[in-house]
Formats: C-alpha cells, structure tokens, sequence
C-alpha cells in the first residue's frame, strides 16, 4: 500500500442536536458510554497504518481538544507524522450533508504540499464504523482514478441523510445527488484522493473556496474519473438526536458490538481510568451498558450509562442515554431522555420523552 495521510474533517456542525452541541462540535459527541464520533474515523485510519493524520477543527474545539490531546490513546504523539490539529474556517459548515470545505482544505495546504504522500485519505465523523481503509486504498491504487469514495448500499435511502451516487456497471460514479428513494449508494464520508491531483484541484476551483469539496466533484463528472468502493460492514449514521438514539442503543445489539469494538481493529479513545462499576444489592439492570465508576441502586432497562453514573435506590431508566458523572435521585422515573455530562435528577422527578423526538438535558442541568 502506498503511503497516505489521513485528513478528518471536524469542522461543520448541524442545528438538529440542540443542547448537545451548543458548546461542542458533533465529532465530540459521547457515544457508546466511553468514546467520542471521532474515535471512529481516527481508529481506522490508525489501524491501517496511516500515522501522520490531520484535524481540520471548529471554531468551538475545546471539548474535541480535551478530547484527543497530543494523539497519545492513538500512539500518534510520534517525533515522525503524528497528530496534526488544523484551523478551520470560521464557522465551518452548516449546510446539510457538506462535510468537505474546500477553504479548509486551501487553508491547510501546507500539510498537503509538505508531505511526500502518494494519497489523501479524507473522513467525517458523523458515521459510526470500523472500516479496514487498506481495502479502500488498495482499490484506488489498483483502478487508477483520482478519487474513489467509500458507499454502502442501503434499503431505504430515503430514511438517510447525506448525498447518494448512481454508478454504471463497473463502479464508476455517474451521478452524485442529495436524496433518494429505495436502494441506494449511500456515500459514508469517506474518500481518497490522489495528493498530487488534490494540489491541483485546489489551484483550479480556489474561487470556489466556499463550496464543499463533493459538490465541486458532482459539477466535474464528465472531467474527473470517481471509483466507488463498497464497505459491507455496519454503518450507523448520526445526522439527527433520533439517530443519535437509535445509533447508540445499536450497540446493545450484539453482533454490532462485535464488529465495532471485538475485532483486532480496535476502537482507541481516552484514557479515564475509574473502579469497576458497583451493583448494590436490589438493583436490577437488563440490556444495557454501564461503564466503570458507575453505582447503581435502581433499575436500568435498555440504557447506555457513561463513567461515573449513580442511580440511587428506586430510580428506573428506560431507553436512555447518559453522560460522565450524572446522578438521578431516588424514585426518579425516566424513559428516552439524553443526558449531557453532570446533569443532577432530583428524587421523584418524571421524564418521558419518545424515541422519535428524545428529551435532551443540558450540561450541569439539575431538575
């Protein structure tokens, strides 16, 4: 395989997840009890062997520099590559479905032109998946077009967000379009491209710095050759707080929790190291996860519980969501509610929200 950065994007954001990104960017939205969406992208890229990757961050970056730091979880804090952490454009992105602006990537080119790479190898993070980019790499070099995007077939396109691409028989993209109805080519964020041909679309189209990279590449068709790569694998997308929802409680399921997390590419994320979790006695828990420095004293039913989670005697949670060190108060009742990080529910209190449309409880919330 030849040599290839990795490039994520952070910079865009979305108005559909409320509270939960007022003060953070969606690449560091909690998921899965202990990780953060970039963990995602960032773990691929590093299991392939890709060790100098870029970060292209949002004007409200602190949480995602809490976060991932100089690189360490992901043995990228090197002397040679590493983690690069790169200014975005103020702002970034907030059309839905864009993930690539094409300022971003003028404004960080000088970790583009001083690398001798052969490839780029681009990646959001609002889709949850444990992707082997060798596959991905070797079929670009093998096919010899300058880009090739990663898809994943889906039943029902019309349930997605994102852009969609028709392709002719021999995978090559004929088409790039923002909905579609049945089967579709759902595109996954994800994409190579070739550094040299990359250097020169930026000098091409630096008038249309304001443009998203994808939607450049779909005006260009009958110009520029795409491949398309089919990844088979699950894709969980996170566009709106239902998908956050129903993406998350995915890893309830077993089989998705052994393709993410129980393979030899693992998922890397931030070290927090806590006691195990404490079953006091009486407390009943069914079909969830709890993370360590967790106490629980009531009841959890289909629930994702982050670290340092208490829930004190009489308590039931059903069908939720909840980050680092919240504490919900004897007799609380609670049902598809979304907890930001140190939210105190008082004794007795009742939330109920549906899966549809989930209540979201802010950060330091007490109620």
């Amino acid at each position: 395989m030849k040599k290839t950065i990795g490039l994520i994007s952070a910079n865009y954001t979305s108005n559909k997840f409320g509270a939960l990104t007022a003060k953070r960017t969606p690449a560091s939205l909690p998921f899965g009890g202990r990780y953060r969406m970039i963990d995602f992208p960032l773990s691929s890229m590093v299991n392939t062997g890709i060790r100098n990757v870029g970060i292209i961050t949002p004007y409200n970056y602190r949480s995602l520099m809490d976060h991932v730091g100089e690189g360490k979880a992901w043995a990228l804090n090197r002397k040679v590559g590493g983690m690069f952490i790169l200014p975005g454009a103020i702002y970034g992105i907030r059309s839905e479905g864009s993930k690539f602006l094409l300022r971003d990537i003028i404004t960080n080119r000088r970790y583009i032109d001083h690398d001798d790479a052969d490839y780029v190898l681009f990646c959001g993070t609002n889709k949850v998946f444990n992707m082997d980019f060798s596959a991905l790499i070797e079929q670009h070099e093998r096919n010899a077009y300058p880009i090739t995007v990663a898809y994943k077939k889906v039943e029902k396109g019309e349930k997605y967000e994102g852009l969609f691409f028709n392709l002719d028989d021999h995978q090559n993209v004929t088409g790039i379009n923002y909905t579609a109805e049945g089967e579709a080519n759902y595109f996954l964020d994800c994409f190579v491209i070739d550094r040299e041909f990359l250097i020169s679309f930026m000098n091409w189209f630096d008038r249309l710095d304001y443009m998203d990279i994808m939607e450049i590449v779909a005006g260009e068709l009958g110009e520029i050759g795409v491949d398309a790569y089919e990844f088979t694998g699950y894709v969980g997308a996170v566009n709106s707080m239902a998908d956050y929802l129903q993406v998350n409680f995915d890893t309830l399921k077993s089989s998705v929790r052994a393709e993410l997390f129980e393979t030899e590419r693992k998922i890397y994320t931030k070290i927090q190291d806590e006691a195990p979790a404490l079953y006091r006695p009486g407390s009943r828990v069914k079909n969830s996860l709890i993370s360590s420095g967790c106490v629980i004293e009531g009841e959890v039913e289909n629930c994702i519980l982050s670290r340092s989670t208490h829930v004190k005697k009489g308590a039931k949670l059903e069908n939720c969501i909840v980050a680092q060190h919240a504490v919900i108060g004897e007799g609380a009742v609670i049902r598809n509610v979304i907890f930001d990080k140190y939210v105190e529910v008082s004794a007795g209190v009742h939330l109920e929200g549906s899966p549809e449309h989930p209540l979201v409880l802010s950060k330091n919330e007490k109620l």
